[in-house]
């Protein structure tokens, strides 16, 4: 496989979506990547279904598409890690990995001998990092953390949903598992970061990563606007926390999003829109101004827009550099020639000769250029073959 991480080797302990997410983006990058699996069983998303991709007779593959969307490019290998033959065989892979991967309970692997403290006597030049719901410290510890979970617990729903005023309010949970998917991305940064220390030191090093901290490091601009105010931000619906107009707006025959930026903006969104007036409203002269006044501001915007329909404000808008877009189903997603363009829809052969459908890594190497060439495994697939081609074998 292509790409930058040619002859990077990635031991993956890890399972659901957190650590598998990093793994494939490793993979993505070129790394050989040894998924451990148990035996009869293997991830717990391979039974996360339906959708279960079908062959091309139309029969069930038995591959659910939750599995699909984090697993291409890795190697799985089924290896009974309670077992001591299976301890052994993860401690020589260990051995031959530059990166440990896992997401445990605290001191899960230490039993095994599978811990970092044990692995780091035999292997210095290790870099392993765990995955855990709170980090290896702290109260919470030892209990297990689930990314639903996490976003409540770490103030993502409390800023996520419609006010509990407006119809349908409450706090909502995003449509996506964004705190494992996070988390996932931090341990990609973290490990390239390890690996480039060890470049220059020769050391590897050990990385404790939670999804609790995670998810509160990416509240942003939300996290700052609390701690320099000391007011606690509430629900907005799709509403900016700090710049107006900037959410999504009825129109005749749908929604658009309207995210306008600054004060010229807004001058040409107000012309557009047939309502110029209110670029010269004292109220609305400033972004500050408009966040103060949205609630007579956003009224008036509204009954403008529902004299057309989508197509006629992207349009209009779009021509006078005023940042606007349809909110796309996900089959719009798909069919959008700018998404088509960039070739985020690939299709990837499997073993079997079947195509399996998934998203492209986003990431455009110049040098290294990427390339999908190994679909997600069948349960236990190169276990013979990596084993064995490490002098292992059964």
């Amino acid at each position: 496989m292509a790409g930058p991480l040619q002859g990077v080797k990635v031991l993956d302990l890890s399972r659901i979506l957190a650590g598998p997410w990093a793994s494939q983006v490793l993979a993505d990058y070129g790394a050989e990547v040894w998924k451990i699996e148990k035996p009869g069983e293997g991830d717990d998303t391979r039974q996360w279904g339906p959708p279960f991709l079908h062959d091309q007779e139309g029969q069930n593959t038995g591959q659910s598409a939750y599995f699909l969307s984090a697993n291409r490019g890795k190697k799985s290998l089924c290896i009974d890690i309670q077992t001591e033959q299976g301890q052994l065989q993860i401690k020589q892979l260990a051995q031959q990995a530059d990166i440990l991967l896992e997401n445990y309970k605290v001191g899960g692997l230490a039993r095994y001998g599978l811990n970092y403290a044990s692995l780091k006597a035999s292997h210095p030049r290790l870099i392993y990092c765990s995955i855990t719901g709170f980090g290896q410290t702290g109260p919470y510890a030892n209990q297990a953390g689930y990314d639903a979970m996490i976003q409540g617990l770490g103030g993502l729903m409390s800023i996520t949903g419609e006010p509990d005023t407006h119809p349908g309010g409450g706090p909502q949970k995003v449509g996506v598992a964004v705190a494992d998917l996070m988390t996932g991305m931090y341990a990609v940064s973290a490990i390239l970061a390890a690996l480039h220390h060890r470049n220059q030191t020769g050391q590897g090093q050990y990385i404790d990563l939670a999804l609790l901290d995670t998810q509160v490091a990416w509240l942003a601009n939300q996290a700052s606007n609390y701690l320099v105010s000391g007011e606690v931000p509430q629900r907005l619906g799709t509403a900016h926390p700090n710049i107006v107009p900037y959410q999504a707006m009825q129109v005749k025959d749908g929604f658009i999003l309207l995210a306008v930026g600054n004060d010229r903006q807004f001058r040409s969104c107000c012309a557009v829109l047939g309502c110029a007036d209110l670029a010269d409203d004292p109220r609305f002269s400033s972004n500050a101004l408009r966040v103060q006044h949205r609630d007579v501001l956003i009224p008036r915007l509204a009954t403008q827009l529902l004299q057309h329909g989508v197509a006629h404000w992207v349009k209009a808008l779009s021509e006078q550099h005023v940042p606007c877009g349809p909110i796309n189903n996900l089959e719009q997603v798909f069919a959008n020639p700018q998404v088509q363009a960039r070739g985020m829809h690939i299709q990837v052969m499997h073993a079997k000769g079947y195509q399996v459908p998934m998203v492209a890594n986003p990431v455009k190497f110049s040098a290294t250029p990427l390339s999908f060439d190994s679909a997600p495994p069948e349960l236990g697939e190169h276990t013979d073959a990596v084993l064995q081609q490490l002098g292992k074998g059964r």
